[in-house]
C-alpha cells in the first residue's frame, strides 16, 4: 500500500464522492435486477449517471480507487461491479494513526 497513491486518489471531490456513495449504495443507487448492492456493489453505469461524467471518465476514477486499494470489483456477465475494501480502508485508517 503506497500512502502517495492513496492520498492522490482522495484528492479528487468526485472520488471522495464515490467513496461515500459506495459505503452505503442501496441509498445512494438503484440497483441492477438481481445484484445485492452489498454483497456484489455497484455498475459504473450506476457510478457514471449518478455523477453525471462521461463512462470514460467514471471508469478512470474507478481505476484510480481500486489501484490505491480503496475498492475491489467483481465481474458478472458483461457488467464490472464495484465496492469500498471495508478492510484495506481500515489498514489505511491505521497507517493514518500510526505514521502521522
Amino acid at each position: 500500500m503506497e500512502p502517495i497513491e492513496i492520498f492522490k486518489a482522495l484528492s479528487n471531490e468526485a472520488r471522495l464522492q464515490i467513496l461515500h456513495w459506495l459505503k452505503e449504495p442501496e441509498k445512494h443507487f438503484t440497483p441492477h435486477e438481481g445484484i445485492d448492492m452489498r454483497k456484489t456493489g455497484v455498475c459504473v453505469s450506476q457510478v457514471t449517471e449518478k455523477l453525471n461524467m462521461t463512462q470514460s471518465t467514471a471508469s478512470h476514477y474507478l481505476s484510480i480507487l481500486q489501484r490505491a486499494g480503496l475498492i475491489k470489483t467483481e465481474r458478472i456477465g458483461k457488467f464490472t461491479y464495484f465496492k469500498r475494501d471495508e478492510e484495506k480502508i481500515r489498514e489505511i485508517a491505521d497507517l493514518l494513526k500510526s505514521e502521522l
